[in-house]
């Protein structure tokens, strides 16, 4: 098969996928490099900070299979991939494992003033009886999306001893009893603003996401709680969020992995905050995560390859 990776994946996955088929990598390559590299490709894996756009796909006829080392797709244009029929497979539970832990790093690190601490300390300052902190057991987690993260992440607090709240647009029935089993209750997004001691968010990022937290909803966050943002930038307004913890008081921090801006030399507007934790878009990237999506990534192509032997094979006993 004739591969192209434009994102980097695990390297003993590529190592491996060169033994077998045709592959061209290009990690976070421009437009105009992708439409050139894509042009005679069948497969394209890729992740986050790459832009699958219409017409980069437009020019490759022979493309049949899109696997995405994850689980977002903002990055895609699923119009032509529907409309062409090309088949799209996405691989979330891995990396999901990985951003419900991070989320969780993140809490602590916020609620036991963590970097401060070991800032300090590195000052030669011993500030043992200056710096304080919260427990998590006994407060309220708030979910803003609880699917396949979402709820990893409500399932670790429901085990820390957090009451755990969570929103959703979309639920069922089946999707309630199943959260519940897991320490999760369902409520409305204003009463997990208003009662989360500490709020992580997990919503894909569409038109109906995109800055869904704003000036408005942040002022209706409880006073001292923690934000944290795992989902996509644009779900948070980053200005309005840094408005709030400067001069608006009720916030008490917040923890950013994904930026409005990303990449070298993008600075975030939250940079110079002492309350700020700013990680570059970490969250899914553990060697256990990745080792574990390169294994289903040469899973899937191994099966599509087989799939379109036999095609070929029925194509050429009908011709004979």
């Amino acid at each position: 098969m004739r591969i192209l990776i434009a994102s980097p994946i695990f390297p003993a996955t590529i190592e491996k996928l060169q033994e077998e088929h045709d592959v061209v990598c290009a990690f976070n390559a421009k437009r105009e490099e992708l439409k050139d590299l894509i042009r005679d490709r069948q497969i394209l894996t890729f992740r986050s900070g790459v832009s699958i756009t219409a017409d980069v796909m437009a020019c490759s006829p022979d493309l049949k299979l899109l696997i995405r080392a994850g689980s977002g797709i903002d990055n895609l244009d699923e119009d032509l991939v529907h409309g062409r029929g090309i088949q799209l497979v996405r691989i979330p539970e891995p990396g999901a494992k990985a951003v419900a832990e991070m989320s969780f790093a993140l809490m602590l690190a916020l609620a036991r003033n963590l970097l401060q601490a070991d800032r300090l300390l590195r000052q030669g300052k011993w500030a043992k009886h200056e710096l304080t902190g919260y427990l998590l057991t006994g407060k309220t987690l708030g979910i803003v999306g609880v699917g396949n993260i979402g709820s990893r992440v409500g399932r670790l607090g429901a085990a820390w001893g957090m009451e755990v709240i969570g929103y959703d647009k979309v639920v069922s029935p089946a999707m309630v009893a199943d959260l519940k089993e897991k320490g999760i209750r369902l409520s409305t997004f204003d009463e997990v603003l208003y009662r989360s001691d500490v709020l992580s968010i997990h919503v894909p990022l569409c038109e109906s996401t995109r800055y869904l937290f704003n000036a408005e909803t942040l002022a209706g966050m409880k006073r001292g709680a923690f934000l944290i943002n795992l989902a996509r930038g644009g779900v948070v307004d980053e200005r309005a969020l840094c408005h709030e913890l400067r001069e608006g008081g009720r916030l008490r921090g917040a923890a950013l992995d994904v930026h409005e801006e990303e990449g070298d030399g993008k600075m975030s507007p939250l940079a110079k905050l002492p309350n700020v934790i700013l990680t570059p878009h970490i969250g899914a990237g553990t060697i256990d995560s990745q080792r574990e999506i390169g294994k289903r990534i040469m899973q899937i192509i191994a099966s599509f390859s087989a799939k379109q032997e036999l095609v070929r094979s029925q194509a050429r006993i009908q011709a004979a």
